[in-house]
């Protein structure tokens, strides 16, 4: 048992703690699955489809998104610059997951609401 649990300990050795990381904050889940829903979409269109994001953070979370793999970003040469945004393949193959934990969501969001509102005193 020691075993098994010592790959949990360093995070940088560890893929669960490693890319849970990275998707432990408020957008990334969310950026993933709108763009699950259509093909491709602008940054303008991302944006307006979450509207409490700041455009900072969107910049930020699509930056990191990009950098683990799971978008892809174009830039078009025009003035205003055109910027599209997509899933990779590698995205693509780690929608059905989030769809599973969505729907866990869905299902069970009333008895967890009820569950916190029992605990608190």
């Amino acid at each position: 048992m020691e075993i098994f649990l010592e790959k949990y300990v360093n995070m940088e050795r560890c893929p669960v703690r490693n890319v849970l990381d990275r998707f432990g904050d408020k957008w990334s889940i969310l950026v993933i699955m709108i763009l699950g829903e259509g093909e491709v979409m602008r940054f303008k269109d991302l944006n307006a489809a979450i509207s409490d994001i700041s455009q900072k953070m969107l910049t930020v979370t699509l930056r990191t998104l990009e950098a683990d793999g799971l978008i892809s970003r174009k830039v078009y040469p025009e003035i205003p610059p055109k910027v599209e945004y997509r899933l990779t393949e590698l995205g693509i193959s780690l929608l059905p997951h989030i769809q599973n934990l969505s729907n866990w969501a869905m299902t069970n969001f009333e008895a967890i609401e009820e569950s916190r509102s029992a605990f608190q005193v």
